[in-house]
């Protein structure tokens, strides 16, 4: 079996083990379940089958062969998806901003709002790093269901197949692209509010400065540059450790 991890072996035991991840086996009514105990309203999500034509739609006529996934966010420390490759990959044309704004639970509150990255078009920046992993054609079926069941739980997000590169070349990756209409993004959200939702943001998947904290130490082993993850991160420790 070749070794996912050969283009980078900085990244083993970095990346949660897909088969224990707790994104494999969640889905929205364990989600709602958590919610209600923690005294917390249901978060909007989709019904399964439109979630389900979500991804029919998605990957027809592309069902026969191995499908390469960005992550720019979380995808990056646990994408929950078995995977044959991964590679640090370049996608023109969009930038990782901090414009998801989470009051439903999973890293933040209505009362204690947190923040996550989201890729948004930036058709005149540099591009977004991060990493594409490989899905084999033979697990498709159950790998895509995984992640169509985290990445499309709720309106936040559009499905697209993009050109990305590599080190080892030119590849089409599916990235999960910010979607304006949903209540979750917010393209104007200030740096203030950043720093103020990543400082006091958390909810069931932990906090939101764990969040950005994770990023930050793949970029460190990726080096992989981002000015304003690293200014968000500085201040957001700094306000919190003033409160």
């Amino acid at each position: 079996m070749t070794d996912p991890y050969r283009h980078h072996p900085g990244l083993r035991g970095k990346i949660e083990d897909p088969l224990t991840s707790f994104f494999r086996t969640f889905d929205s009514a364990a989600i709602e379940a958590e919610l209600a105990a923690r005294g917390l309203d249901p978060m909007p999500a989709y019904p399964d089958d439109v979630r389900e034509a979500f991804r029919n739609t998605a990957l027809e006529d592309r069902r026969d062969s191995d499908l390469w996934v960005f992550a720019y966010g979380s995808l990056m420390w646990n994408p929950a998806f078995l995977f044959e490759e991964v590679r640090r990959a370049h996608l023109p044309g969009f930038a990782r901003r901090f414009i998801l704004k989470d009051v439903s639970g999973g890293r933040g509150t209505p009362d204690h709002p947190g923040v996550m990255a989201a890729l948004d078009r930036d058709p005149d920046g540099p591009g977004c790093d991060g990493l594409a992993f490989r899905i084999a054609a033979e697990r498709l079926e159950e790998e895509t269901d995984i992640l169509w069941r985290r990445e499309r739980i709720s309106p936040c997000y559009h499905e697209e197949f993009l050109p990305a590169g590599t080190d080892h070349g030119e590849i089409t990756v599916l990235a999960f692209t910010a979607d304006h209409d949903a209540d979750m993004i917010h393209p104007d959200l200030s740096h203030a509010d950043q720093v103020a939702y990543a400082a006091t943001g958390e909810g069931i998947l932990g906090t939101s400065l764990e969040y950005i904290e994770n990023l930050a130490e793949h970029f460190e082993i990726l080096k992989i540059e981002d000015a304003d993850m690293a200014r968000l991160l500085s201040d957001a420790r700094d306000l919190r450790a003033r409160s």
